[in-house]
This record gives structure tokens, C-alpha cells and sequence, in this order.
């Protein structure tokens, strides 16, 4: 016996054989080197002969020496055989190796047994063989559940994997996240062995359709934000080129009012490609920046003069404060004094805004003083009642004409200052009218 073959059969003895199915352990079978003698003999001849259990069986003729040589021979040789086997049962029971292969091998020596040129335990041995073969085949029944439980485990994991795709062709617009999963998915694929060939080529072409639809659904729908892009990008071409050209506009309100308008047309209109989109908003920036920067400025500049038109009227309201009927001259001097400070107050023009209220309001105060000084004379002239009457009736048609021909002229400042002053006239003729009816 080899090194190697000693090494198998210590290996093989360390590894009880176990029969399917938590059977004992199989017939052990002695090594015949041990004692040859024990299990044959050689004749005077030279024949060698082995013990069977149907008696003696020639398995050679040893004729190079003494005859134990020739016994020990043939022992060796019967171990091994039994070292094979020995092999045989660990490989089953550790799982190594394939089973069929095992299962004909052992079939093989057993087969063998009937012409082996061997001395040694042959009934053992083919009981141990016996028991390899029914094994063995427990082994291979094994393997067949195992391969099919496996090629079902596979055939759900691909059958998932094409569902999963279906769903992402007719469902996912998460372009990119799903071409990234489809990707990986195929690699997942790959990896997935054990299906059948029939099986596995329906399931592929079911994938690879759901992948196809995805890939034409994603080109369409990229077409489409192409065209829209494009789309966008002409329209915001205009907008940009209309804010560029009303840039420069004095018309304040007006211009603020179609920029605003502007802002939301060029939110309708979508987004265009990146690098356009990003330019064109800094030109409509700029264009809406450099106009609401001449506008602050007119404005800034308008306040200025607003606040001095304020100055200028609080200066011509203390004036106008210390007008008093009752003084001087009499009602006709304080009215006289009153018309002319009205006109210096429409000359002097606007005020902010803030201030009107409160400006206006004294101004009111102040004509209200008069105008109650001229009550109270009509009440206190009565012969003269009616001549003051028609001379606040020629009054109002004087500056109603006046107004009327400055309107002609086209001079409006002029023709509003005569309204205005026709407007009063015409409240304190309505006062004096009143006081004669009540009389």
C-alpha cells in the first residue's frame, strides 16, 4: 500500500459512513493485511485461493516466492479496493464531489467483486458496497431535490426581477433612478443560475421588452422636454427682449405694472435649456434692474421737490393761519388775502403723499374761518343780501368764463386755479341764497 493510500484510508476511518436518512453507520470492513491467512491461503502449486461464504474461490497463482508474500499480495491488493471505498463513503457523507459519479463507481467495484483478484473480507465488502449503493442513491435523489428546489429559487428570483421591470417600463418616470436600478438589475440577472433554458429564455425576453419600453418611453419623454425647452427658450426670448426695450421707459407706473406682468410670463413659460435659461435671466435681470434703478432715482429726486412743495406750504399756511376777518379791512381784505394765497398753494404743486391730509386740512380750516366771517355778515346786512347775492352770482360767471377761455387756450394750470375759485364763489353764493330764503 502507497503513502496515499494510507493517508485516504486513516481519513476514511476517521469519518464514520452514515446511511441516509440517519441510519447507522455501514459495515465495517477488516484490513487484510493485517492477517491474510484469515482470509485465504495458497496451495502447494502456488494457487491462491480466497474464502467466500459459497467456499473457496482461486484468485491467482503466486509462484516469485515464499507463499505469505504471494497472500500478503493479494491482500494489499484487496486493500485497495477497500480504501476506494473507504473514499467513496467519506465523499458521500461530507457532501463532495457528485453523487452519480460516486453511485457508479460503487456499482462498479461491486460488480468487480465476483473476479476480483483479491484476498480479504469480500462478505463485508459487499455488504459496505450494499449499503454505499443505497446511499449513494439518496445522495442523488438529494441532489435532484436540491437542484430543483434551487432552480425554483431561481426562477422566483428572475420572475422578480421581471416584474420589477414591467412595473418601471409602465409606471416609473424617475428616469434616471430607474435606469440605474434597470442596470444593476441586468447584473443581478446574470448572477442568477440554475434556470432551465426554456424557462430562462421566456423570462429574458420579457425582461429585455420591459427594458426596451422603459428606453422608449424615457427617449420620448426627453424628446418632448426638448421641444418644450425650446419652446420656453424662444418665449423667453421675447420677454427678455421686451423688459431690454421698455428699459429706458419714464412711464413709472405703467412700465413697474408690465414688468410684474413679465415676471409671471416668464414663469408660464417653462424651463429652457440650462446655459440659455441662465443667460436669459440675467439679461431680464438686468434690463428690469437698470429700470427700477432709474425709477428709484426720479423718485428719490421727486421726494426732494415734494418736500420742499411741504416746506413751502407750511410757510404759506402760517400765513394764511393769521388771516382774520374781524381785522383790518374788514371781510373783503381777508377774502381778498385768501384768493390770493389759494393761488400761490396750486402754484406751488405737489406734496408727499404722507402729508397731503394733514396740509390740506388746514388750508380747509382756514377757508372755513372765512366763509363762516361771511355767514355771519350776510346775517348781520340784510338791505344787503341781495346785492350780495348777484354780485357772487357775477363772480362765479366770471371765473367760470375765465376758466372756460384758459381751457380753450389750453393752458390747464390756469383754467383749474378759475374753477377753483369759481367753485368757491360758487359755495358762498349758495350760502347767501340760502340766508335770503330763510329770511
Amino acid at each position: 500500500m502507497t503513502d496515499q493510500d494510507t493517508n485516504l484510508a486513516t481519513v476514511a476511518a476517521a469519518t464514520p459512513a452514515q446511511h441516509p436518512g440517519g441510519a447507522g453507520p455501514a459495515p465495517s470492513v477488516p484490513v487484510a493485511s493485517d492477517d491474510p491467512g484469515r482470509w485465504g491461503r495458497v496451495d502447494a502449486d502456488g494457487t491462491v485461493y480466497v474464502r467466500t461464504e459459497e467456499g473457496e474461490r482461486s484468485v491467482g497463482s503466486w509462484q516469485a516466492g515464499e507463499p505469505a508474500e504471494g497472500l500478503a499480495h493479494f491482500a494489499r491488493r484487496f486493500d485497495d479496493v477497500r480504501t476506494e471505498v473507504e473514499l467513496l463513503d467519506t465523499r458521500l457523507t461530507s457532501g463532495a464531489g457528485d453523487p452519480k459519479q460516486a453511485l457508479a463507481s460503487v456499482r462498479t467495484i461491486k460488480d468487480s467483486l465476483a473476479e476480483a483478484h483479491v484476498v480479504g473480507d469480500l462478505a463485508s465488502l459487499a455488504a459496505k458496497l450494499e449499503a454505499l449503493i443505497v446511499k449513494a442513491e439518496a445522495a442523488v435523489e438529494a441532489g435532484k431535490a436540491a437542484k430543483e428546489a434551487a432552480r425554483i429559487e431561481a426562477v422566483a428570483k428572475k420572475q422578480a426581477l421581471v416584474d420589477e421591470a414591467e412595473q418601471i417600463a409602465n409606471d416609473s418616470t424617475q428616469w434616471k433612478v430607474a435606469g440605474d436600478r434597470l442596470r444593476q438589475m441586468l447584473d443581478e440577472w446574470k448572477a442568477v443560475r440554475g434556470v432551465d433554458r426554456k424557462t430562462d429564455e421566456q423570462l429574458w425576453r420579457r425582461f429585455a421588452k420591459a427594458r426596451d419600453a422603459f428606453n422608449r418611453r424615457r427617449g420620448s419623454h426627453f424628446a418632448d422636454l426638448d421641444r418644450q425647452r425650446a419652446t420656453a427658450k424662444q418665449r423667453k426670448q421675447e420677454i427678455v427682449e421686451e423688459a431690454e426695450r421698455i428699459a429706458d421707459s419714464d412711464d413709472w407706473g405703467d412700465t413697474a405694472t408690465r414688468y410684474k406682468d413679465l415676471m409671471t410670463e416668464w414663469k408660464a413659460a417653462g424651463r429652457a435649456p440650462k446655459d440659455a435659461d441662465d443667460a436669459l435671466w440675467q439679461r431680464f435681470r438686468g434690463a428690469q434692474d437698470r429700470f427700477f434703478a432709474r425709477r428709484s432715482e426720479a423718485f428719490s429726486e421727486r421726494d426732494a421737490e415734494f418736500g420742499e412743495n411741504a416746506r413751502r406750504k407750511e410757510e404759506l399756511l402760517a400765513e394764511a393761519e393769521q388771516i382774520d376777518p374781524a381785522g383790518p379791512g374788514g371781510l373783503e381784505a381777508a377774502r381778498a388775502q385768501l384768493y390770493k394765497l389759494q393761488e400761490r398753494w396750486d402754484e406751488i404743486g405737489k406734496v408727499p403723499r404722507e402729508r397731503v391730509r394733514e396740509l390740506e386740512g388746514r388750508l380747509r380750516a382756514v377757508e372755513e374761518k372765512v366763509r363762516g366771517a361771511v355767514d355771519a355778515q350776510w346775517r348781520r346786512s340784510d338791505p344787503e343780501a341781495e346785492a350780495r347775492v348777484a354780485q357772487f352770482r357775477e363772480r362765479v360767471e366770471q371765473f367760470e368764463s375765465q376758466a372756460a377761455k384758459a381751457r380753450s387756450a389750453g393752458n390747464d394750470r390756469k383754467a383749474k386755479e378759475a374753477e377753483a375759485q369759481a367753485a368757491q364763489w360758487r359755495e358762498w353764493l349758495a350760502a347767501a341764497e340760502d340766508s335770503l330764503a330763510s329770511r
